[in-house]
């Protein structure tokens, strides 16, 4: 007979919470190698503390801006305000002050002792500016909206179950959008350093954006019975955004064609949405879409406009527009995409052939607004667009 088991000689389980050795080893490793120059720093601060002395170098007035007041617009006092103050509004075209120190301070005399943020990589300001970007930060900010507090959800009418089934299908997709709508500004925001203070203020306004987006449909699917499908289709195309080698390319691929593409599905807000709560939380959410395809195309302009090497920089676009375009539509002829808005446009599941008849009239405006905007910024892709202008499913 075997011997009985007896607990206290059980081996001990792996803990589920791993220790995190390895980066704590390598943390203290990192501030060991820079132990010369703060150690220095603390030790003059130690020293003239103990000594009962003050600084006050901070009184000292040479090579600042001091005494020129910014004075508000009829809007307020705007970053359009301030940057008119000397010594505050030139945005350099190359950023190489790589640590937190505000563009403006002063922080010439302290440059050597400063730390390197060595996440701070996106250095060239034509992958960044847009002419708009002051404007439509201080729009985001006015136009925030709650989506717990901001939408009648007690108003929320029961649909036939084909129709809210459809409805929720559409909010499934909309929500993993939402996802990588906000990962991607969130991954290339840390890589910004501060002279571009501007750009990093509106990405973190698209980041909450992205966030009450996210939030809205989730709420808003599982209102109306729940959440449906996923889908590889989606996986694919969110994640050729989230790879972009470039902030303009990612930016193009997000902001410009896949965020392009949901705005035309919000404007056409009326025929989808079958309750007065799905049209208003289109409605809002499209003035929110709608900044960030404005920042997408400007942003994509002014890196044309100034690049030395308009052609090359134009050829690199179109070779990453190829691939982008054609990972894109794997989410765009997604039955679960594609069959929801033609039961929601149609009017039911027996009507889904109408309904497939008419997302064939809005492919092709959606594909007409996207060359539109890709016009706009100077990138015409009328000759080498991968998308079918005319729905891939035909005229059914």
């Amino acid at each position: 007979m075997a011997e009985p088991i007896r607990v206290h000689e059980l081996p001990t389980l792996p803990t589920d919470i791993p220790l995190h050795e390895a980066e704590l080893s390598q943390y203290e490793e990192r501030y060991r190698g820079g132990l010369r120059r703060w150690s220095e720093i603390l030790q003059r601060n130690a020293e003239r503390m103990h000594a009962g002395k003050y600084s006050l170098h901070w009184l000292n007035d040479d090579g600042e801006n001091w005494g020129r007041r910014a004075k508000p617009s009829s809007r307020g006092l705007t970053y359009t305000d301030i940057n008119q103050i000397p010594g505050y509004g030139t945005v350099p075209e190359v950023a190489d002050w790589l640590n937190f120190a505000p563009r403006g301070a002063v922080r010439d005399p302290y440059r050597d002792e400063m730390p390197i943020i060595d996440d701070y990589t996106v250095l060239d300001g034509r992958e960044l500016w847009a002419e708009n970007v002051i404007t439509l930060y201080e729009e985001a900010k006015a136009r925030q909206w709650n989506a717990t507090r901001d939408i009648e959800w007690k108003e929320l009418e029961k649909l036939p179950d084909d129709l809210e089934k459809a409805t929720c299908q559409l909010y499934t997709f909309l929500t993993e959008v939402e996802f990588v709508a906000g990962d991607f500004p969130a991954k290339w925001l840390v890589r910004i350093p501060q002279d571009f203070l501007e750009v990093k203020s509106f990405l973190t306004t698209q980041i909450m954006d992205e966030a009450r987006h996210q939030e809205v449909f989730r709420k808003r699917a599982i209102a109306g019975g729940g959440l449906r499908h996923s889908s590889p289709g989606f996986e694919w195309a969110l994640k050729a955004i989230l790879d972009a080698p470039t902030h303009t390319m990612g930016t193009f691929l997000l902001n410009v064609l896949g965020e392009g593409l949901v705005l035309s599905v919000f404007r056409s807000g009326e025929m989808i949405a079958k309750t007065h709560v799905d049209k208003e939380i289109f409605r809002r959410c499209l003035q929110d879409e709608a900044r960030h395809v404005s920042y997408g195309v400007m942003q994509l302009k002014w890196y044309l406009d100034h690049h030395s090497d308009r052609a090359g920089a134009l050829e690199e676009l179109h070779r990453f527009a190829d691939v982008g375009e054609q990972v894109i539509l794997t989410a765009f002829t997604e039955a679960a995409l594609v069959e929801p808005v033609a039961v929601l446009l149609g009017g039911g599941i027996d009507k889904i052939d109408q309904g497939m008849q008419g997302f064939t009239k809005l492919w092709s405006m959606f594909m007409e607004e996207y060359l539109q905007r890709c016009e706009r910024a100077g990138f015409d892709r009328r000759g080498r667009i991968k998308l079918p202008t005319v729905a891939p499913w035909g005229g059914r």
